[in-house]
């Protein structure tokens, strides 16, 4: 069982997402990037931020906890994507209209991961 939050898989699966939803968001109009540019990557970052700051807790309460912060900023950064979806019209072959945004699948996906962690008594 891994006691470094790096060894995490969900933690590593996280940054990647960080980084994509980084990219990403370099698509939106520029009114957005102190509207929801903002909101997206700061849900996309704590998502990592907290698997680690958890991992680094010092029981497993604590632990499960800030993987509960995790999973919950999952959901608010499935809520933007969709507020993305519903009110910004992106050109025909953006990423988010072929659907290449993060998937649904993806999500759950993560969660899945952020719940199944395995949690330590250090």
């Amino acid at each position: 069982m891994t006691r470094y939050y790096m060894d995490l898989i969900c933690w590593q699966k996280a940054m990647d997402l960080v980084t994509e939803i980084y990219r990403l968001t370099k698509q939106l109009p520029k009114e957005e990037v102190f509207g929801l540019a903002s909101q997206l990557r700061r849900a996309a970052v704590s998502i990592p931020s907290n698997i680690a700051e958890g991992q680094g807790r010092l029981s497993k309460g604590e632990f499960r906890t800030f993987l509960g912060n995790a999973r919950g900023s999952l959901s608010e950064l499935e809520t933007q994507i969709i507020i993305c979806k519903n009110l910004i019209a992106f050109a025909e072959n953006s990423y988010l209209n072929e659907g290449k945004w993060v998937s649904r699948e993806s999500f759950q996906g993560a969660g899945f991961l952020i719940v199944s962690v395995p949690i330590h008594d250090p």
